[in-house]
């Protein structure tokens, strides 16, 4: 247990940048929702405070009660059970991949090649930084993991599901970026909407409307996962004993986690109505690349084994915490020594000790097969994805660091005052998926 406990507690960082991106994606929701009502003259001059953000206390704080309010209708709809959010999320997703598709094609008639030189006008380095904060457009493929339970045949849905909804967005999301860019030069994009902007600047007022619409979809969509992955989450936590058990409480006739289901409403509700995008995305891009790295640890970490024993000895789980440890630290370094332009040499220098580390692990580390569908190439493949997210990490403006130290806090605080004295892996109810029968597969 003393190994399991705290590879669950890892999964807090996830849970607090999940709870920022829901609310961040609803706050542009408001905005897009407001967008479209405006197009109707009995809607005209909406209220900063319902739509966009009122902003008050110098910034500090942004109030906004239209996304409160659309948070709280989908966890309605998701309390109701999956049947009826699979519904709505099939038919918003083929509504907004339509969209897109048409949005690329005819944008691409519209492209001036001239406005790609230079191509990357800031360097690698501003391309890197901006990945860092744009790291959430790829957050939502965990969410076809956390619907194990529902799924049919896990074992071979998840992963087809995963790497392909991967491969889809990235193929849609470079072609909207290339017609964006190709369309305005990228000095003259704007902030709140620019690819509504970019086609209205060419006279195309019809296609800012259905881009407008398609972001509705879109981000109802990504909303409606978003927070179903959460209530899950937090479903397995309350199973663990990690959280109160009343989130492991399944209701008897919906079959939603409803207790979970509506205190993610909740805290999303209040963040959305409470900060600005600005400020979330910066939260979550801290959570994100946190949750990230510690899941690709507990990877590692949880299937270790002793050369003789079931159980892996204290000195080789010591040493193989260390060598995690020193891979984070490394591709932090290898990215801060990056960030300020140090010798080439120094960087070169991290990357072999993180290589050693790594070598550590996979020659004197034993690791277990476990009787499920699980991660392959271990360590290599999460050892390396922990260097990268530290590499990533560090490219992050220095307040993001000091919101990690606070996330930090919060996560052991809450472990230290509940999760180790209620935590209990071994739980009767935490389901575990076995390989599909021979003849199935």
């Amino acid at each position: 247990m003393r190994y399991v406990m705290p590879s669950l507690l890892l999964v807090f960082p996830l849970l607090l940048g999940e709870h920022t991106w829901a609310a961040s994606i609803a706050r542009s929701l408001a905005s897009y929702v407001v967008t479209i009502l405006e197009l109707f003259p009995f809607f005209k001059g909406i209220p900063s405070w319902i739509g966009s953000g009122e902003e008050i206390l110098g910034g500090t704080l942004s109030i906004n009660v239209l996304a409160p309010i659309l948070l709280a209708l989908l966890t309605i709809v998701l309390c109701r059970g999956v049947g009826e959010s699979s519904a709505l999320n099939s038919f918003m997703t083929v509504l907004k991949v339509v969209i897109v598709i048409i949005v690329i094609f005819v944008g691409a008639f519209e492209i001036d090649v001239s406005n790609w030189s230079p191509f990357a006008p800031n360097g690698v380095k501003a391309i890197l930084t901006g990945a860092t904060v744009v790291f959430f457009a790829y957050v939502g493929f965990d969410a076809v993991a956390n619907s194990a339970e529902e799924a049919k045949r896990p074992q071979r849905d998840l992963p087809i599901g995963i790497m392909a909804s991967l491969l889809i967005c990235i193929t849609l999301y470079i072609g909207v970026c290339l017609v964006i860019t190709g369309m305005v030069p990228y000095k003259f994009l704007g902030e709140d909407a620019p690819l509504a902007e970019a086609f209205a600047s060419k006279g195309l007022k019809y296609v800012s409307v259905l881009i407008s619409i398609g972001a509705v979809a879109g981000l109802t969509t990504t909303l409606l996962v978003g927070l179903y992955v959460q209530s899950r989450l937090y479903l397995g936590l309350g199973r663990d004993g990690l959280l109160p058990s009343i989130f492991a409480k399944v209701h008897p006739k919906l079959h939603t986690p409803i207790h979970s289901q509506v205190w993610v409403g909740i805290v999303a509700g209040v963040l959305a109505g409470l900060f600005n995008v600005h400020v979330l995305s910066h939260i979550l891009s801290v959570g994100t690349l946190t949750g990230y790295s510690v899941v690709s640890a507990c990877v590692v970490a949880l299937r270790w084994k002793d050369k003789t024993e079931s159980q892996v000895s204290s000195s080789s789980w010591r040493e193989g915490l260390l060598c995690l440890i020193t891979v984070a630290l490394c591709g932090f370094g290898a990215g801060l020594l990056y960030r300020v332009n140090a010798s080439f040499i120094f960087l070169i220098l991290a990357v072999i000790v993180g290589i050693i580390a790594t070598l550590d692990l996979y020659f004197r580390q034993v690791y277990a097969d476990p009787p499920g569908f699980s991660c392959p190439w271990v360590p290599i493949l999460p050892v390396v994805c922990i260097f990268f997210n530290s590499f990533l990490f560090a490219q992050l403006h220095y307040e993001a660091w000091v919101r990690f130290v606070i996330l930090g806090i919060i996560t052991v605080g809450v472990y230290a005052f509940y999760g180790q004295y209620h935590a209990d892996p071994s739980s009767e109810e935490t389901v575990i998926y076995h390989r599909a029968p021979r003849e199935d597969a």
